[in-house]
């Protein structure tokens, strides 16, 4: 594995930087960092933290992204994705414990990139990401009922089918304004795309609701509907450090949860960097990237943040503003800071069935529907894990979806590979062909007497090193050498070294002679380091099948 090198893409970027690209980027800057502003703070208030959490986290992730991730346009910041698994650990754990877990997940995430691991988070099977992606899309949309409604619910439960009973129980106590607020704040942000795209629909009807609501609170109407400042003290003011206490117990309560945020933030960072160079034309460094991750969600939390990751819609407004390098994702940072420090008081009139608005269509944006519903026709394991996840995720919680999601993709791709690993048995002639089962020549190979040839085609693991030796003991008749053709076995793991020593210390306890043939390199350097020449003899090793053959030969006339 090749050392690890610190390049973020920001120093790379200074190398070539001109007045032309540094307009742009302050100018998509603004724009993006304008558009992150509700966000943020619907994200914070969903989060079940105070908003201005949601503010702080998109100016510190936000600023450590861009200065030391591994994509030149990626935004991070508070995500929809998160909302979910930041609410069940401070319902558990409290925010201290949120704290704990986001810091560890930031350590693991710089982890993942220093051991060059970037690269195998995007083998993570396309069901589970969807599956978990729609399944919290469903519960983002869920938690937003109470106050898309105004409804008077004291105490709204955690698990998903009790907050729909209590839901139903109580729609008689429906607010009609808020409805009016939430339902009109859905359709601007829905229609204002044909209007414009510069300006975000978020925005838009937040700016018309406030204005709205606050008019009829004058004139005393609707005087009912509940806003931000109804349930938070805003504070204008950044917080201080605040270095969280880390000792064993802690570390192993939260885990799980540390594990979960680091793995969902290392999907959700590395899928927007990848979108984002299939727009722009570039290649971001995965590895980098999570280092950058890490250090953002190491940072968010001391200074009063939540996790944060890539966020695919700010990046992807980013692009289309003219953002093309780190110098927009700093300069929103510092927009969001101004509009703290300036205009934070003005966020306690916005009303918080404008902001469930809001919230509505991320979580449509995030369930990806069209897409579920095409992974609907794949193969049926793989329905099986999208559908397993996504329940999981929407019943119980995404930290048990991810685990078991995992587990599920893992057997079934063992599974795959036991089905494509072929065991053949030869006994009395071969068919000369090469590694892609071209004839090479119409002469086929004899097999002597007494002999039989096994051809394994495909990895010899754990999966399939069972299968191979009940094949060998079905033959009826017991051989007097036994050839191993291992041509086509890339690899071998512990597993497989074990059982084909068991199978060589049966056989010759049978007087079964054992023969290798065809052994590639990195295989024979397994075998080698395991000792297992040592049992099976150096001359027993042989390059081809037909050095194999006449070893046998010369063994059964001696």
């Amino acid at each position: 594995m090749s050392k690890f090198e610190f390049k973020p893409k920001l120093f790379l970027d200074l190398r070539e930087y001109n007045k032309e690209k540094l307009t742009a980027d302050i100018m998509a800057g603004l724009i993006v960092g304008i558009v992150a502003l509700p966000l943020a703070i619907a994200f914070g208030i969903a989060s079940g933290v105070t908003p201005e959490k949601g503010i702080i986290t998109a100016i510190i992730a936000g600023l450590a992204v861009s200065l030391f991730g591994g994509s030149r346009v990626q935004i991070g910041g508070p995500t929809g994705a998160f909302i979910v698994i930041i609410y069940g650990i401070i319902q558990q754990y409290g925010e201290a414990g949120l704290l704990v877990a986001t810091v560890m997940a930031g350590v693991f995430l710089i982890l993942l990139g220093v051991f060059h691991l970037g690269t195998i988070i995007k083998y993570i099977p396309y069901p589970i990401v969807v599956g978990f992606t729609s399944g919290i899309a469903v519960t983002i949309f869920t938690t937003q009922i109470k106050d898309l409604f105004g409804l008077t619910i004291d105490n709204v439960p955690a698990d998903f089918i009790e907050k729909w009973i209590v839901y139903i129980r109580h729609f008689g106590s429906l607010d009609v304004w808020s409805t009016a607020v939430g339902i009109v704040s859905v359709a601007i942000i829905a229609l204002s795309p044909k209007l414009t795209h510069k300006i975000p629909g978020s925005l838009i009807a937040i700016i018309v609701m406030t204005v709205g609501v606050y008019l009829l609170k004058q004139y005393g109407i609707a005087t009912q509907v509940e806003t931000i400042g109804d349930r938070f003290m805003i504070k204008a003011e950044l917080p201080g450090m605040n270095v969280p206490e880390l000792n064993w117990e802690s570390i192993k309560q939260l885990m799980a949860p540390a594990i979960t945020i680091a793995i969902l933030g290392a999907i959700e960072s590395l899928l927007s960097a990848t979108v984002a160079d299939g727009v722009i034309g570039d290649h971001h460094d995965s590895n980098q990237e999570l280092v950058g991750q890490g250090i953002a969600n190491i940072l968010s939390p001391i200074f009063g943040g939540i996790p944060a990751t890539g966020a695919i819609a700010r990046t992807m407004t980013n692009i289309n503003n003219g953002g093309r390098t780190p110098v927009a994702g700093i300069v929103h940072a510092v927009v969001l800071l101004l509009i703290f420090l300036l205009l934070m008081p003005l966020a306690q009139y916005i009303p918080m069935a404008c902001l469930a608005g809001v919230l509505v269509i991320v979580s449509y944006n995030m369930s990806g529907w069209r897409t579920f519903r095409e992974l609907l026709r794949n193969p049926k394991s793989d329905v099986a894990v999208l559908l397993i996840t996504f329940f999981l995720t929407v019943i119980f919680d995404l930290t048990v979806a991810i685990e078991f999601g995992l587990v599920l993709a893992c057997l079934l791709f063992i599974k795959r590979v036991m089905e494509t690993t072929e065991v053949n048995l030869f006994k009395d002639e071969i068919v000369p062909t090469d590694a892609d089962g071209t004839v090479i020549s119409e002469e086929h190979l004899h097999i002597p007497d007494h002999t039989e040839v096994y051809e394994i085609n495909g990895p010899y693991f754990f999966g399939i090193a069972n299968r191979f030796e009940e094949v060998v003991l079905q033959t009826k008749e017991q051989p007097k050498v036994r050839i191993i053709r291992m041509r086509k076995v890339p690899f071998i793991d512990s597993t497989g070294i074990h059982n084909l020593t068991n199978l060589c210390e049966m056989s010759h306890r049978e007087g079964v002679h054992i023969i290798l043939s065809g052994v590639n390199p990195k295989v024979h350097e397994a075998l080698k380091k395991s000792g297992f020449y040592e049992l099976l003899g150096k001359k027993n090793i042989c390059d081809n099948i037909h050095t194999a053959l006449e070893v046998a030969r010369h063994y059964l006339n001696r």
